[in-house]
């Protein structure tokens, strides 16, 4: 058996949401004593899982209830029939998920996984915690009370020993990192298992890409595809991906590493005017339970400004951690007075009122307390600002029409809050700034979309807005195809066939690549007076609809925005079905065993 008063923190993580939940579990658990040990899912040797007596599991939901990439050949292992029902019998556990509700399968992953460790024979110690992103607190509202009762019943269970107390709040802990600066440091020709990684490195052709193995790729273009005077700025970024490796299928996701805007990055150095933005350090790790941040995001070594522009998400909002640490840091009294009241239960509305719902984000927290933001030691901004997340697209190119021209279609996300500027999606933005023969860090991971592999199999697609991206990789690759005859109905939407019909050019009876068996069927939400939506156009054709579904054993996909369309589509879908069939409650049941044998498959966003 393990150290008793040992705790497995394991999580599974597909943007870093998970890890960063992880580590403050592990963090919260030094105060308390614990021997804590963080890792990802597959990370850890899964034959070493019966002997943990204590474990938290953290897990992400993605796509349509998948399980995050680094937690899949774990999870298949989980499910192995010949595991004994008392592999576990000695483990304590609790299991915290992070999902967003709307999503039909929130918090999928989570659900599943304590159900299985029960099974597996491990004592759940409370009901597993689900946050959720939707909340206005977001999933710390579930978080905090969830952790507050586990470590009330792991204490119960491994109390600290006699004499020891827990380490106070108001004690400063060691910077999760150490930084080593190269002009302080007699031999810079270090060897610290992580070597500089330049653009002629990432260039070279491998076998798969992946966040530790990114290719750079350079914008072949990034044309806006929307009016000026359109209400979004809607592009099509084009990629060379050449000499990659990278082989991709209709329904596969690429995944773009952006960086900050310049403008921010000059704010920040603003803020901290005596650092020097050209001076080299590097990292070395304090616990395992940190690992290093990997080259790709982080060279080591790099200079301060490549860390700002680079790693550092200062267009994050701040969590409440943050202003624990700033607390420690500040020599004003009234400054440090807000920063511990943010830190109370009773402060959690005004925090709220101050971050959350004006979408505040880190620089401008920084620039609001600029009492105490000099005074913050550089090795702790590695603790107080998180890393910045991959952002996921739907490919909207197929290879055997576009070869190797990876293309993206990008809503840019610009929207108003109460504050006076408006609040910038990082990627997007980012993205939309990017000119011809600039680098982007990209990989691909295959999607939750998945198409039939019989060529004679019909599919309807329902795609409004961007959410057509997946759609025409698919009909570009069955167009693209001599051979592919397979009936194809894409209902699009948008607010006006001048301003945002997508691809509009590729799909008119006029086009060289319009093609027999693919039918295009629009819904322009604004050019009349009563608004039409797909749902409405789904309805109209519903004899379409049935003879696809019900005499051809057609497929029926959803991709777009997940707040109101999913659902409604859905419901359309059913409204046609039971046409043909006694009852409404006979359509819903038709409409869920088709999403069972996968015939009915969506990809939503909010």
């Amino acid at each position: 058996m393990t150290d008793p008063r040992r705790i497995l923190v394991i999580y599974g993580s597909q943007t870093g949401t998970a890890q960063q939940v992880a580590e403050r579990i592990a963090r919260e658990g030094k105060r308390l004593h614990f021997q804590t040990h963080v890792t990802s899912f597959d990370e850890y040797s899964m034959q070493s899982l019966p002997q943990e007596e204590l474990a938290v599991y953290v897990v992400s939901t993605t796509g349509q209830g998948e399980e995050p990439d680094n937690m899949k050949k774990s999870w298949k292992m989980l499910l192995r029939r010949n595991l004994p029902t008392n592999s576990l019998a000695a483990q304590r556990f609790g299991v915290l998920g992070l999902g967003d509700s709307s999503y039909p399968k929130f918090n999928l992953v989570a659900k599943k996984l304590s159900k299985r460790l029960v099974q597996l024979g491990g004592i759940q110690l409370q009901p597993a915690g689900l946050g959720d992103d939707q909340h206005d607190l977001g999933p710390d509202f579930v978080i905090d009370p969830w952790l507050a009762n586990f470590w009330d019943k792991a204490l119960q269970l491994y109390p600290m020993p006699p004499g020891v107390q827990p380490i106070s709040k108001e004690t400063l802990p060691e910077p999760k990192y150490k930084v080593i600066w190269m002009d302080e440091e007699s031999d810079n020709n270090f060897s610290n298992g992580q070597a500089s990684i330049d653009a002629t490195e990432m260039k070279t052709p491998q076998p798969a890409t992946s966040a530790q193995n990114p290719f750079l790729s350079g914008v072949k273009s990034c044309h806006r595809l929307t009016p000026e005077d359109h209400f979004q700025d809607v592009r099509l970024v084009e990629l060379d991906i050449s000499n990659s490796g990278i082989v991709y299928s209709p329904g596969d996701i690429a995944i773009v590493q952006p960086e900050n805007l310049q403008q921010n990055v000059d704010f920040f150095f603003s803020l901290f005017p005596n650092l020097d933005k050209n001076r080299k350090f590097r990292l070395e790790c304090r616990d395992t339970s940190f690992p290093l941040p990997h080259n790709s995001v982080l060279p080591s070594p790099c200079t301060i400004l490549e860390a700002v522009t680079s790693y550092f998400d200062i267009q994050s909002i701040p969590k409440r951690y943050f202003f624990e640490l700033l607390a420690h840091f500040t020599t004003d009294e009234l400054e440090k007075e807000k920063f511990l009241e943010f830190n109370t239960a009773e402060g959690q509305q005004e925090l709220y009122e101050y971050c959350n719902r004006p979408r505040r984000n880190i620089l401008e927290v920084l620039y609001d307390f600029r009492h105490t933001t000099p005074n913050i030691p550089f090795d702790y901004l590695f603790d107080l600002i998180p890393q910045i997340k991959s952002r996921s697209f739907s490919i909207a190119s197929s290879q055997e029409k576009h070869g190797n021209n990876l293309q993206l279609l990008v809503a840019v996300v610009r929207y108003m809050s109460n504050l006076k500027s408006p609040r910038l999606g990082l990627c997007s933005n980012w993205l939309a700034r990017r000119n011809q023969g600039d680098k982007i860090k990209v990989w691909t991971r295959s999607g939750t979309l998945k198409f039939p592999p019989n060529e004679e199999t019909p599919c309807i697609l329902v795609g409004p807005g961007t959410g057509v991206a997946p759609f025409r990789s698919f009909i570009s690759s069955v167009v693209a195809s001599s051979s592919n005859k397979r009936q194809i109905v894409l209902f699009f939407g948008s607010r006006n066939k001048s301003a945002d019909f997508f691809f509009a050019d590729e799909w008119s009876a006029d086009s060289a690549d319009s093609a027999d068996n693919v039918k295009v069927i629009t819904a322009f939400s604004r050019d009349q007076e009563d608004k039409i939506y797909v749902q409405h156009r789904i309805q109209e054709n519903k004899e379409l609809v049935c003879d696809l579904i019900f005499d051809k054993k057609g497929w029926f996909y959803v991709a777009g925005n997940s707040k109101f369309m999913p659902t409604q589509v859905r419901d359309a879908l059913i409204e046609c079905l039971t046409s043909r069939l006694c009852s409404r409650e006979e359509a819903e049941k038709y409409v869920s065993t088709m999403e069972a044998k996968g015939r009915y498959q969506t990809e939503t966003w909010s």
